[in-house]
């Protein structure tokens, strides 16, 4: 975690190593179960500070000076509306938000809430808006927007999406404690209310602060003041680390997917695998060497996932559906870029170029690798003329290459709109390793 007084969007991150069954109960009054922290000391609002309901981004434009007089002015009204009482966090319906100090990126969080008739609430997750909390009754008023499904879903998704409405209606009447469990990677999210799953690792979208983006790869929980007076207690979180991370991501779908590398050695694959060497299960280019190596099966529509580990600088690509010859950034319907975007020699690319990208056709969002030297998890849908990446549990790049006709240096793509071929690696003389490969088929 990093302190959020320090960066208001940051990257940091601790990961603790202790791995929890998923069935643990949390403990009461305010002491953290084995493996898990306490956000909340329930004496007073030490690791919390106020603050306004403002866009994050436009917050970590400002100046210094700029910010500190904007969060002093947050503690004033936070110290009108906010207090402790009986053990619990309580505000009375109005000013500004609850924020802890610190960012996270991929966690675990325990916390109970108690509320009030027509009341609406929430839980901001990396400062992004919501995991929804309201009066689920038809007195509420709220039921033509929903408000009959529950509490728990993530109201600002799109309609429609998955998580957007929970899955089932779990709320305690009005008086009673609820208690969420929320998991989230990346951008995954899976949702617990009252013991009933109500968001099944869904991509909680960023469409209220900056549409088409991912979530902030990390960033502070806020509690929500929405006109109605509302409690919290019992505030604890576990910081997910990486295998973890990993495991919760494959777990979203396991059905129909076929390995296509063994571990062992290269068979199944073609092209210049000589260039290419096994070690610890894993393939990987040899130094100073590259070219494509590729499956022996063509592939139309496929998903494929893998994990993956770069060294400084590291540098390859994954073709997709490559004919088997030539550079698959031009005659394939593209390369995506595996890249160290950290590295100081590909501090100027074109954003084209970047981990994730759609070589010379679609630029990626970055921020999103773990640390370099550190084994990532990736995963991509190619559908029709469409390709989707998520790394590490953020969808980083979700574009229709059938409406890209600009291109990097005006270079021709003559295979942009090949509709089957190869799936492979383009090396480029650095030892990228990839491991546990994957892809299931999707129907045309």
């Amino acid at each position: 975690m990093v302190s959020h007084r320090k960066s208001l969007i940051s990257t940091g991150l601790i990961l603790f190593l202790t791995c929890l069954p998923l069935t643990l109960k949390a403990q009461e009054n305010n002491q953290p179960p084995t493996g898990f922290s306490a956000l909340f000391n329930g004496e007073n609002l030490d690791g919390w500070y106020g603050q306004r309901n403002t866009n994050p981004y436009g917050l970590a434009e400002l100046s210094a000076e700029e910010r500190e007089k904007q969060l002093a002015a947050d503690q004033v009204d936070m110290r009108q509306h906010w207090r402790v009482e009986d053990g619990a966090i309580v505000n009375d319906g109005q000013g500004v938000f609850l924020s802890t100090d610190n960012d996270y990126r991929d966690y675990e969080l325990w916390i109970d809430y108690k509320t009030v008739a027509k009341a609406d609430s929430g839980i901001y997750l990396k400062s992004c808006p919501q995991v929804q909390i309201w009066d689920y009754t038809e007195a509420g008023g709220k039921w033509n927007i929903g408000a009959d499904k529950g509490s728990g879903g993530l109201w600002n998704n799109s309609a429609g999406s998955a998580g957007k409405d929970p899955l089932q209606l779990a709320d305690k009447p009005f008086g009673e404690w609820n208690r969420l469990r929320i998991k989230q990677v990346g951008q995954r999210t899976s949702i617990w209310l009252n013991d009933k799953l109500v968001v099944d690792n869904a991509l909680m979208e960023n469409g209220h602060w900056k549409k088409g983006h991912p979530l902030p790869v990390a960033g502070p929980i806020w509690l929500q003041t929405h006109g109605g007076e509302i409690s919290w207690r019992n505030i604890f979180i576990r910081e997910i680390p990486t295998a973890e991370a990993t495991e919760y991501l494959v777990s979203r779908d396991v059905t129909e997917f076929e390995p296509v590398f063994n571990g062992v050695d290269l068979t199944g694959w073609s092209g210049p695998t000589d260039q290419y060497e096994v070690v610890d299960s894993a393939v990987r280019c040899k130094p100073k060497s590259g070219g494509t190596i590729y499956t022996d099966q063509e592939y139309k529509n496929f998903v494929v996932r893998f994990e993956f580990q770069l060294p400084p600088g590291g540098n390859n690509g994954l073709a997709i559906r490559y004919p088997g010859k030539g550079d698959t950034a031009y005659v394939g319907m593209c390369e995506l870029q595996v890249l160290d975007n950290t590295a100081d020699g590909f501090s100027k690319l074109d954003p084209r170029q970047y981990h994730g990208s759609a070589y010379g056709k679609a630029a990626a969002h970055r921020g999103y690798l773990r640390p370099t030297g550190e084994w990532n998890f990736q995963e991509v849908t190619v559908d029709g003329s469409t390709i989707k990446v998520e790394l590490n549990g953020s969808l980083i790049l979700d574009t229709d290459l059938a409406d890209i006709n600009e291109f990097m240096a005006d270079s021709s793509h003559p295979g942009k709109d090949r509709t089957s071929g190869y799936f492979g690696f383009a090396g480029h003389n650095s030892p990228v390793s990839f491991r546990d490969i994957q892809i299931k088929v999707l129907e045309d």
